[in-house]
């Protein structure tokens, strides 16, 4: 007995070794099994349409949780790690994501961002949008803010991707798709963005359509800057079309005579009516000024700088405003340029030669009705000779050769006095002016060419 109570101890201690070698070996192999079931379960999901997957094993024990887009996948996804082989049994915490009614997505444009809201209908979708997002706004800051939803409306892609594509004409704005209705509210980047975005959701699929449309045209500007120092006037901003924008070029050529004419115009739709007839004369009105801008935004025109002398300012003011077509409005901001000093005459001389070197005193056909592009020239001639004060000037009017001598000359009188009018509502004494017509009896060149005869028709000042 006792050797048996002997032989009995040593088996339990046996046992004992025996037992905590098996659960060595099963803490060993454990990890394995729990990989190999994960990696099998993982695999048999690659092709299921799921956010938030994460499977936990526990031996041959899989929890399996995630976020299903239907009933129908989400059953078969658990359907799925069911059938892995080796898998025991499926602790499923497997839900449907939240159903978004109405279902609503938003894209927004600010000064710093572009931000994505509202649902995307499956994780596929969500980068495919953020992804274009970042390709139409190029390195602008793209936040995406979307979460996944069930609801969308059917074709949401494409009608979102339509959608997309327009924030890039916006410069800021909001755009909301809401089931099938889609409103816009914001501002244009460019001219033509609004119509631009009007044509493009014209292509809305069947089904779909626009609640509100409330995205606004920036304003439409032209502007013109004339710089002395550098001796340019530089235009800007937009004309309505290419005849157009030829128009006022050329009439920017013919009223700015000393300077030299940049032109950097753009043609676009979004003109308000009249702008035409708006502009020509405000130009003329530039014209007019020693150094100054035009800023002709939609009906209102604002003309700041510097006249020439003080009856200037008056006259600009009172000749634009009654140029403006009906419904605009005028903001002149006027000063005097200080005067310069006296000259002799002499010098004085100089300075009208060199003036009418560079233009001459237009006037309309056979008439001596002062054009009026030759203002900007007629207020430098009165700036000259308000620098000699006690010189007395003649003015005298030329004509070509053509027509009857007698006409000519009666012609050339009328606008050689029609000169010494404005300057004497300039302010200058009129005992300082003398006014002949000498028709056309001393040519400056021959008048068998246009060009011989465009140089004859002239007005001479003189100091006497």
């Amino acid at each position: 007995m006792r050797g048996l109570f002997r032989s009995s101890g040593k088996w339990w201690r046996g046992a004992i070794v025996l037992c905590a070698l098996w659960a060595i070996a099963a803490w060993m192999t454990t990890p394995a099994v729990e990989a190999d079931v994960a990696e099998r379960a993982a695999e048999a999901l690659k092709n299921t349409v799921l956010d938030k997957t994460r499977l936990t094993p526990s031996g041959r024990d899989v929890t399996f949780s995630a976020d299903a887009f239907s009933e129908e996948g989400r059953r078969s996804a658990v359907a799925a790690v069911e059938a892995v082989p080796g898998v025991r049994q499926v602790v499923d915490q497997t839900r449907l994501v939240p159903q978004a009614t109405p279902f609503v997505w938003t894209i927004e444009r600010d000064v710093v961002r572009v931000t994505l809201g509202g649902s995307a209908p499956l994780p596929a979708s969500r980068a495919r949008l953020a992804d274009a997002t970042r390709a139409e706004v190029g390195g602008v800051e793209v936040a995406d803010r979307m979460t996944l939803a069930r609801g969308a409306p059917s074709r949401f892609d494409a009608v979102a991707m339509l959608l997309v594509d327009q924030i890039g004409k916006l410069k800021e704005g909001k755009i909301t798709l809401s089931d099938t209705k889609v409103s816009l509210t914001g501002m244009a980047r460019d001219l033509g963005g609004r119509e631009a975005i009007a044509a493009a959701l014209r292509n809305l699929p069947e089904g779909y359509s626009v609640a509100e449309n409330d995205i606004k045209a920036p304003p439409y500007v032209f502007q013109a800057n004339k710089d002395p120092v550098a001796s340019t006037v530089t235009l800007s901003g937009y004309v309505p079309d290419n005849a157009v924008h030829a128009t006022l070029a050329s009439a920017a050529g013919q009223k700015f005579f000393n300077e030299k004419v940049v032109d950097n115009l753009k043609a676009s739709i979004g003109a308000p009516s009249g702008f035409a007839t708006a502009v020509a004369p405000a130009l003329g009105a530039l014209s007019r000024l020693s150094t100054g801008t035009l800023v002709v935004s939609d009906r209102e025109v604002r003309l700041s700088g510097d006249a020439l002398f003080e009856a200037a300012v008056s006259q600009i003011r009172g000749e634009l405003n009654k140029d403006m077509p009906q419904g605009w409005t005028v903001k002149a901001d006027l000063s005097v340029k200080p005067a310069a000093s006296p000259v002799d005459a002499t010098v004085c001389q100089q300075l009208f030669n060199e003036l009418l070197a560079k233009s001459t005193v237009r006037f309309e056909p056979s008439s001596a009705t002062i054009d009026k592009d030759s203002a900007g020239l007629l207020d430098r001639l009165i700036e000259t000779a308000l620098r000699c004060p006690g010189a007395v000037i003649e003015v005298s009017g030329h004509t070509d050769g053509d027509g009857d001598a007698a006409f000519n000359k009666a012609l050339s009188e009328k606008r050689a006095k029609a000169v010494v009018d404005y300057m004497v509502k300039a302010g200058l004494p009129p005992e300082r002016f003398q006014a002949f017509g000498y028709g056309s009896t001393i040519p400056l060149a021959g008048n068998d060419t246009e060009a011989g005869k465009a140089k004859n028709r002239r007005i001479d000042f003189v100091i006497r």
